[in-house]
């Protein structure tokens, strides 16, 4: 099964409608606006240069970035109480259903990444790399001199024996 690709220009769009109707209302502190279109602005960089590796790895960080720090701002600047306007649970909807779209646009922003040829991103970790040249496959006979994988009988080497 595989991975439905998702234009990166729509990602940007929904994001961006998004965030706009999320700063209509002046629930929000400035840094929230600044922190998310900063990231637009990020993203057309990404869709102006097709073939920028760079630009995408850092809309997905930045995209990253930003559900931490919209989870900050949401829980510090939403109200606890008290009669809210329409208007403020329109504009608190749309930016919360943004937070909510933003892990699976990082998933499809990051297979925009691996398609224009970045590695996967393993943050030092271990990992398996899909590149197969490092392995001998079983099939191929060694062309130099065999091994025996035990000592003969008539050779006395002092050590550890391999089994």
């Amino acid at each position: 099964m595989e991975i439905p690709a998702i234009n990166l220009k729509a990602i940007v769009f929904v994001h961006w409608l998004l965030t706009t109707w999320g700063c209509m209302y002046p629930w929000l502190p400035l840094s929230y606006a600044w922190g998310n279109f900063t990231i637009f602005v990020i993203a057309v960089w990404a869709i102006a240069q097709r073939d920028s590796i760079d630009a995408v790895l850092m809309f997905l960080i930045g995209m990253s970035i930003t559900i931490l720090t919209d989870i900050i701002h949401f829980g510090i600047y939403y109200p606890s109480g008290g009669v809210v306007s329409s208007m403020f649970r329109f504009c608190a909807g749309m930016a919360i259903l943004s937070l909510i779209l933003k892990p699976a646009s990082c998933f499809f922003v990051y297979q925009v990444y691996r398609e224009r040829g970045g590695e996967y991103v393993s943050f030092g970790l271990p990992s398996v790399t899909p590149n197969r040249d490092s392995y001998q496959s079983i099939d191929q006979q060694n062309s130099g001199p065999a091994i025996p994988p035990y000592s003969q009988a008539g050779e006395s080497k002092a050590g550890p024996q391999a089994y």
